[in-house]
């Protein structure tokens, strides 16, 4: 389905058509006319998607020719680099509307926290924010939501797992009655459908791909001792040297700092990244991972959920994450909007039995493979799986790591200034905001007006979330 079917504003589909976005993927067509509808409404799906957009266009689309004197749509994220990545892509296709946005996200200083209020108090008409930051300033009295028309939970079973509920709440008894309000999650458990039936009002549910990875990623698994696992992590790099775009995952941020400078010394093109770098150090890493400077992202689960990278060749779980569900959001990375890409999971002998709980939730048991003879024999397997055992070796018992339960990371800092709110007595014409500009400005800033014709410029990158 295209997306002119949906009658959409012609300054977004102005946008859409830069961005080289014309088909719509499957939760979108479920989505957007429901929430064109103005209905409430709960989505299930994974990301890569096309989740993001889904909720961005028909949103939108309602507010794109009356901008106002307050905020009118408030979404609310589990992480800073996801606030980030919804903002720009708002950016993009907001960029030929009247409408602006402005993301709220902790850690910054002064200056990051004076542009913040100011778009929440009237210089933006979108705001997205995560809860312990949007919190920190309603308690400082300024913050007014009575124009606020749509409210947008994104990843809510992410923002539960952190420990936002208390937070949500407060944020949604401050908003009016009368609004619209859509929720997306990736996964539909007891808590999710409980917050649900607090926020929602008879909404319509849609469901796309629940905790299934996508059908183009190819799944291998290697039964490994912990000490043989850098050696063949760097086995597997150097028979794959044709993939541009490789992220490992590992179970703790220390394992992400020693895999990294290990690989690093070794003359791999790497970087790490977890909650304990610094926030321009994790901004600076992702541009340079996006831009292909670099070949090999080392990451805990901060990265596993919602953040959007294209063009990812392959994912390394060097740990066995601890729960299920994040199996399919690591590996969610590749293979994303119809694409192929593979996903390779070592296994060590403590990690077998969650391992077999990953099997059941896929409803698939995969092939278990033997390191290469140079490394010596692994583990046999022993998971609870409901078929062949798989390949068999001797070894020793080896010990795992202890497992870190994933954390919210720390919220991050902005240099922009949005434009101020209006103030009382004479109300000057509201300027749109100059932005740190994302890729997709970037682009059409570089090309005629599409009301002057429509030219065959280079595509933009492909918006997928």
């Amino acid at each position: 389905m295209k997306f002119s079917e949906f009658k959409l504003n012609e300054t977004i589909l102005d946008a859409l058509f830069y961005m080289n976005f014309e088909e719509a993927t499957e939760i979108q067509i479920k989505a957007i006319p429901t929430i064109l509808s103005g209905k409430d409404l709960i989505g299930c799906a994974q990301t890569g998607t096309g989740k993001t957009a889904a909720f961005v266009l028909p949103t939108l689309n309602q507010i794109a020719d009356a901008p106002s004197d307050g905020v009118q749509v408030l979404i609310l994220c589990p992480t800073r680099e996801l606030a980030i990545q919804i903002d720009q892509q708002i950016q993009g296709i907001a960029y030929f509307t009247n409408a602006s946005c402005y993301p709220v996200y902790g850690g910054g200083d002064g200056v990051s926290w004076e542009a913040e209020a100011d778009a929440l108090k009237g210089g933006a008409d979108i705001i997205v924010a995560t809860p312990g930051r949007l919190m920190a300033h309603m308690a400082r009295g300024y913050v007014k939501f009575d124009t606020v028309k749509h409210l947008i939970l994104d990843e809510a079973d992410r923002m539960l797992d952190i420990g936002f509920y208390d937070d949500i709440i407060k944020i949604i008894d401050s908003l009016p009655e009368e609004r619209q309000s859509l929720m997306f999650s990736a996964t539909m458990a007891p808590k999710i459908r409980k917050l649900a039936k607090e926020i929602l009002s008879d909404p319509d549910e849609i469901s796309v791909a629940i905790s299934k990875p996508a059908d183009g990623v190819t799944q291998k698994v290697y039964l490994a001792h912990e000490e043989q696992k850098v050696a063949l992590v760097r086995h597997i790099l150097g028979d794959k040297e044709d993939f541009q775009a490789i992220i490992i995952f590992c179970s703790t941020k220390k394992k992400v700092e020693k895999l990294a400078r290990t690989l690093l010394q070794k003359g791999y093109s790497c970087q790490g990244i977890s909650s304990d770098y610094e926030q321009d150090a994790r901004e600076e890493a992702l541009r340079d991972f996006r831009s292909g400077k670099t070949r090999i992202m080392v990451a805990t689960d901060v990265m596993s959920r919602g953040i959007d990278i294209k063009g990812i060749d392959l994912v390394i779980n060097y740990d066995v994450p601890g729960d299920a569900e994040d199996y399919v959001h690591r590996i969610g990375r590749t293979a994303r909007a119809k694409t192929e890409g593979m996903a390779i999971t070592l296994v060590c002998a403590d990690d077998m039995f969650k391992f077999s709980k990953i099997e059941q939730l896929i409803d698939r048991e995969l092939e278990k493979d033997q390191p290469p003879t140079e490394l010596g024999e692994g583990p046999s397997w022993r998971g609870q799986s409901r078929g062949k055992s798989g390949s068999k070796g001797g070894g020793k018992n080896d010990r795992g790591p202890k497992k870190e339960k994933p954390r919210g990371t720390k919220e991050g800092k902005s240099d922009r200034k949005p434009a101020r709110a209006k103030r009382d007595g004479e109300q000057p014409k509201r300027e749109k905001k100059q932005r740190e500009p994302s890729p997709y400005r970037l682009l059409y800033d570089a090309l005629p007006n599409p009301k002057k014709g429509k030219p065959a410029g280079p595509p933009a990158p492909e918006v997928t979330e």
